[in-house]
């Protein structure tokens, strides 16, 4: 397989997409339609997650009920198996707390005319310190 010259294209539709589901609390759920039932992996937080069924189960978990979500970055690379990854920045707000800066990373891999989320890597640039 050769490099996906589409990738930027790929990425900016893939993030605005994915947070459009993952926003909406009604429309979470059909985030398992974007993952591999054994082959994706993600990590919320610190916490490895693999497969669809646990990856949902974390995310349709999470008690939240309103994200105002501000994207300042996506970068995106082709991968020389035709996938893309995915690098997003921004700043989100769950219900009433306070506004946090996020990373969050995604490698899609192609199956037939579109991809799946094999990788995906979560982070609330949250930082203790004394």
């Amino acid at each position: 397989m050769a490099l996906n010259l589409q990738y930027e294209a790929i990425g900016k539709g893939f993030v605005q997409q994915y947070y459009a589901l993952f926003d909406d609390p009604t429309q979470r759920a059909n985030l398992a339609n974007m993952y591999n039932i054994e082959s994706s992996f993600m990590t919320f937080e610190g916490v490895q997650l693999q497969g669809s069924v646990k990856i949902m189960e974390k995310l349709t978990s999470l008690s939240f009920q309103k994200i105002n979500r501000i994207i300042t970055a996506v970068d995106s690379q082709p991968m020389f198996d035709g996938g893309v990854l995915i690098n997003v920045l921004g700043r989100l707000q769950a219900d009433e707390d306070p506004p946090h800066a996020f990373s969050q990373i995604f490698v899609l891999k192609p199956l037939g005319n579109s991809f799946f989320v094999q990788h995906d890597i979560f982070r609330l640039g949250i930082h203790n310190t004394a």
